[in-house]
């Protein structure tokens, strides 16, 4: 049993007895069907021990769990902290190249020193590695202090400085990434006819040219017109792999801008300023290349860190780039978390630009459409810019997304990105902002953040309750499903084919703490707040307790806390920022006429809440202000670490 600990805290006391709100009770009930939702799906669908009966790329496996840490951050049950750490450990431990056995008919070992080699290397560039990532990074947020994932956050940071003999990813001379997919063996830098093949056409058995990703990189311009059967003639087989293995995979590309996140984690354990200046120097070298490149970020630099270095120059045309039909959308979410880390690091808000930049690229290109509808670019070709995503025959025109928006806006609280958002909403004839709906676990458009900025606009009053309720419904869905599966284990490992995810936490997030959900291919946790249970030493708002955020400003925050338990009292620690970056000013308490004002000038402060009690606080904010660290408000100067 764990013991609480004293804390040395400015407190408020909350005392009044309080109905608890419509909001309070739709929260503390998504977490107890989330809680034994996890439950049911390990006890179904995996072996004693944790390894999944599901088999897929090293990535999808880890994503299988990928929030459940986060979840426990939030304050759900140990347990799910214990199936999330099993999880991952099975899943590393059954896929590692070192070990003969008789795996799944359809998984193959893809992992070396615990980390994705070369054995699948499609895995190991950044859309797919950072979609993998997140349930690591999670797994830190909830406990910093496992000795093993601290190894692991040094050890995997370190296969990207530039250091490890064995993992020669980085040239530090010139500040590239030598290939767009790194793995703990190095770069992989060498394909196969298949393999140049998917990346060209995209994977044969999906039809060709066309498909969810298109044409993922080109060889463009050395290249105009690729036949299609160019890999029958041996002759031309060899030249073009050759062509492939040079131009696409020799670069470095804007995607790796996802590792930022994996670096920054390490920081967050260590401190190390070794890791701090790797992310300050690499985002920055991409910032001068969009300067070079006349405002937009090109998408190949070759290993001198030259723009179209294998390319005649050509800016555009890299794996997963401008030419990819869905290289705006993986590409944006590495810009988007780069720029996030890299003002975590630094609380200087001009590393911002690197997404605000490109964000403005899209729509200084955009177009309007006859019925008034604005719509961005999203693709650059031979052609010029382009409009349409996936595919340019059956592609969806595309409005200027909410995602990044929504991202650059929380970063920055600032009247600019403020505006900015409020010039695509007058634009936008198509979508209902307003309209408190779910859409899955959104991991692309950010459907739920038009009306979480609606509300904090002043424009969606019912926001937290209805979005709660839609979510809420959206679980109990999902739980049915994994209730009412009768498939035996040999049919589901026949199937090989799972229920979604039923550990959803991007509405929590935006109604507890305040931000948009981590970007999913990668990226930190966001948060204006967080909280701790001192009572049980352990992070997360307490059992039975309830938090809105319900104010977002540059310089404040407003937040409702609710105990729903009528007999006992519970003791909440609020934090500024996910990883301790702002500091409070003060706490604010309505109180009839004499409101409540406590000095705080610190990261923290406390809530004592009496049995039903509720309280509305108002708290002013410096925002970045702290160096960043995974510490929990009672380890001090240096997270105790059993072994390191």
């Amino acid at each position: 049993m764990r013991r609480g600990v004293e804390l040395d805290l400015p407190t408020v006391t909350a005392a009044a007895v309080t109905a608890p709100p419509a909001w309070a009770l739709l929260e503390r009930r998504l977490f107890e069907v989330m809680e034994a939702a996890a439950e049911l799906r390990v006890s179904r669908y995996s072996q004693r021990g944790g390894v999944p009966y599901y088999a897929d790329d090293l990535d999808d496996l880890y994503e299988m769990i990928h929030n459940w840490g986060l979840f426990y951050a939030m304050g759900a049950d140990e347990r799910v902290l214990e199936l999330a750490l099993q999880h991952w450990n099975a899943v590393t431990r059954f896929g590692d190249d070192s070990i003969v056995s008789r795996a799944h008919p359809r998984f193959t070992q893809q992992v070396h020193r615990e980390y994705y080699g070369l054995v699948h290397p499609g895995d190991a560039e950044w859309h797919h590695a950072g979609e993998g990532n997140m349930a690591f990074y999670h797994l830190c947020l909830a406990d910093p202090t496992i000795s093993e994932n601290v190894r692991r956050a040094v050890q995997f940071a370190g296969f990207y400085l530039g250091d490890d003999e064995a993992a020669p990813n980085y040239d530090p001379r010139h500040k590239v990434l030598r290939s767009p997919f790194q793995t703990s063996q190095g770069p992989w830098l060498q394909a196969t006819p298949e393999k140049a093949h998917a990346y060209l056409y995209g994977p044969a058995e999906l039809g060709g040219k066309i498909n969810y990703y298109g044409a993922r990189s080109t060889l463009y311009p050395v290249v105009r017109d690729l036949e299609e059967d160019w890999s029958r003639e041996p002759r031309r087989r060899k030249e073009i792999v050759g062509l492939f293995d040079r131009i696409v995979l020799n670069a470095d590309s804007p995607n790796n801008l996802g590792a930022t996140a994996l670096i920054t984690n390490a920081y967050l354990h260590t401190g190390d300023s070794r890791y701090r200046d790797w992310v300050i120097d690499y985002v920055g070298v991409w910032m001068e290349r969009i300067r070079e490149n006349g405002g937009v970020i090109p998408d190949n630099v070759g290993p001198t860190g030259r723009i179209g270095e294998h390319r005649d120059g050509c800016w555009w045309g890299g794996v997963y780039g401008w030419n990819s039909y869905c290289g705006f959308n993986i590409l944006f979410h590495s810009l988007t978390i780069a720029a996030e880390c890299a003002l975590l690091l630094t609380g200087d808000y001009g590393y911002l630009d690197l997404l605000r930049s490109q964000i403005r690229v899209l729509i200084d290109n955009g177009i309007t459409r006859e019925d008034g509808q604005f719509l961005q670019a999203v693709r650059h070709g031979p052609e010029g810019w382009g409009h349409k995503m996936w595919n340019p025959v059956t592609g969806l025109d595309q409005p200027v997304r909410m995602n990044e928006l929504a991202r650059l806006w929380h970063a920055s609280l600032s009247r600019q990105d403020r505006e900015l958002l409020t010039w695509v909403r007058e634009r936008d004839v198509t979508i209902d902002w307003s309209a408190n709906e779910v859409e899955g676990p959104d991991f692309y458009k950010g459907v739920h953040e038009y009306p979480r900025f609606q509300y904090y606009d002043g424009h969606n009053p019912g926001w937290p309750e209805a979005i709660l309720r839609a979510e809420l419904e959206s679980v109990l869905k999902l739980c049915r499903e994994q209730s009412e599966d009768d498939r035996t284990v040999e049919q589901i490992i026949e199937d090989n084919r799972y229920p979604q995810n039923p550990v959803h936490t991007k509405v929590l997030t935006n109604v507890m703490l305040g931000a948009p959900q981590p970007v999913y291919h990668g990226g930190l946790l966001r948060a204006t707040v967080r909280y701790f249970d001192p009572d049980n030493a352990r992070p997360g708002i307490p059992r039975d307790v309830a938090a809105l955020v319900d104010q977002l400003e540059a310089d404040r925050v407003g937040l409702q806390l609710v105990n729903l338990d009528p007999a006992a009292g519970r003791r909440v620690v609020v934090q500024a920022g996910a990883f301790g970056e702002h500091d409070f000013t003060e706490v604010r308490v309505e109180a009839g006429e004499s409101p409540q004002v406590t000095r705080v000038d610190g990261r923290h402060f406390a809530v004592e809440l009496r049995p039903s009690a509720a309280v509305r606080l108002e708290a002013g904010m410096r925002r970045f202000v702290n160096t960043p660290s995974h510490a929990f408000p009672w380890h001090g100067d240096r997270i105790p670490v059993p072994f390191q």
